[in-house]
């Protein structure tokens, strides 16, 4: 694991996976084209370092996450399945009832001491400007696309604070730069962040603060999403398999992570609103300009030798696709526990993971794939703004979309395998006849059976007998043939 985001950027380049470039960049679209290059190409390309962004102090780190393997480096496991083992071992441990006490016990303290741990001292707090020597400007931040309305914050980790129950909560929401200390607060309705901000009441000044940078772990914690009250921090702690430790802020009753590079402390008004937007967002089209709070900078503080990071969105697939899939690595065995009869889900990049969720169920009785449907969406926010749910047989393989496209198409009857579910969507869903409201779609493909209404026998599925595949297989040599792709 890595303690700061520099010790990461010292990983990626001893493990060939870093390209520094040191001529000029202009933060200004340039390093937009830059990156996007190198994220379409099919290994993910390489982590950018620039060194010389123009207007800029700070060196800018982008695409760091834009491999399965650099998001499996940066988590700490050999390949993201590894994720789901942690969280399983997790399950087990709490499972009442079954097992050996003392081996339970011993496995348990694995997860002790995982909660973040406070700091009197950290830095992240080497250097602050307060008040009027704030200026945002001096930042690299990106103007990513032509029709942006400005330069875009983009991973940030923003802190908030429920205060009734005084649980801190860390989402990941894009911030428009508008001059050297105001930004916008693009958090939703459907947003924990936005949900703190309605419980503290119309004219309240909410405090915020905003880090930038640290572990990666902390970024990836950012972006899951986990129901509310729950504190990514210790999501955090569970990859990191020790705690995060935290410092209080300078002028806020906020606590940050004590890695991180950058940190800004201010305010939310709930009464003042500010037009935010368009932005060239994850669904490949521009999110349309809408009001939304604005965060007053009232001081930053960072480290000495900070790294701006950040990432860039659009047209599938980008760098946020491996965020995306650790997400649903990490969360299998919790869904699993739901819904026993899951075996396997996948969101593929091309939906953005809004638009599609492919599910495999173990189906013991009619109209179970429905059944999931509706339990899928009435989930947290990562299923229940799912546009489309599809649902194949056990022995599909949803990670091979060209299977369950093939499934799908055979085996789905419009007039009795659609499901039209009226409810929230995304409000970044540009589709949608009302902004976040609209209608989803759920398709059952898996095979049906009497009890379902299919008045005939379900034909088989073509495949070679065992013994005939494998005396090819033994042969294939003799054949003088290549081997073969499946």
């Amino acid at each position: 694991m890595f303690d700061t985001l520099r010790s990461f950027v010292d990983a990626l380049r001893a493990a060939g996976e870093l390209r520094e470039i040191s001529v000029p960049v202009d933060p200004h679209l340039e390093i937009t084209e830059i990156a996007d290059r190198c994220i379409k190409r099919v290994d993910g390309g390489s982590a950018l370092l620039f060194t010389n962004v123009k207007g800029s102090d700070y060196p800018l780190l982008i695409n760091a996450l834009g491999s399965q393997r650099r998001m499996a480096l940066a988590l700490g496991v050999a390949a993201l399945d590894d994720l789901g083992a942690k969280v399983e071992r997790l399950l087990d441990l709490v499972k009442p009832g079954g097992g050996n006490p003392l081996g339970r016990l011993l496995e348990a303290r694995e997860f002790l001491g995982i909660g973040p741990k406070t700091v009197r001292s950290a830095p992240c707090q080497d250097v602050v400007a307060n008040a009027s020597d704030v200026d945002l400007r001096a930042l690299p931040v990106l103007t990513c696309w032509p029709m942006d309305a400005g330069p875009f914050i983009t991973l940030p980790l923003v802190f908030t604070k429920n205060e009734h129950t005084g649980t801190q909560n860390v989402g990941m929401y894009r911030m428009q730069v508008y001059d050297e200390r105001t930004t916008g607060m693009h958090w939703q309705r459907h947003k924990h962040g936005r949900e703190h901000q309605d419980d503290a009441g119309a004219g309240a000044r909410m405090p915020v603060a905003v880090a930038l940078g640290g572990d990666p772990v902390l970024t990836y914690a950012a972006s899951a999403p986990l129901p509310s009250g729950f504190d990514e921090m210790l999501l955090a702690g569970l990859l990191r398999g020790s705690s995060v430790a935290i410092v209080q802020c300078k002028t806020v009753d906020l606590k940050v992570p004590a890695s991180a590079d950058f940190v800004l402390e201010g305010y939310v008004d709930n009464a003042e609103l500010r037009r935010e937007g368009p932005f060239g967002d994850h669904t490949g089209v521009y999110s349309l300009a809408d009001d939304y709070p604005v965060f007053h900078v009232t001081c930053m503080t960072r480290r000495r030798e900070p790294i701006y990071w950040t990432t860039i969105v659009g047209k599938p697939p980008m760098e946020d696709a491996w965020l995306g899939k650790a997400t649903e690595r990490l969360f299998l065995p919790v869904l699993k526990q739901m819904l026993p009869e899951v075996v396997d889900y996948n969101f593929p990049v091309e939906g953005g993971f809004q638009n599609l969720v492919i599910v495999s169920i173990r189906k013991r009785y009619p109209g179970q794939a429905k059944k999931v449907m509706y339990a899928l969406w009435g989930l947290g926010h990562m299923m229940m703004l799912t546009r489309n749910i599809v649902v194949v047989d056990a022995d599909v393989d949803v990670q091979r979309v060209n299977d369950v496209a093939w499934a799908t198409l055979n085996n789905v009857d419009a007039g009795r395998d659609l499901v039209l579910a009226p409810g929230p969507v995304d409000a970044l869903d540009h589709a949608a006849p009302l902004p976040c409201l609209g209608t989803k779609l759920g398709v059952d493909a898996t095979r049906k059976t009497a009890e379902e209404g299919y008045a005939r026998e379900w034909p088989p599925d073509i495949a070679m007998s065992d013994t005939v595949k494998d005396l090819v297989s033994a042969r294939w040599r003799e054949y003088g043939l290549p081997e073969t792709r499946t």
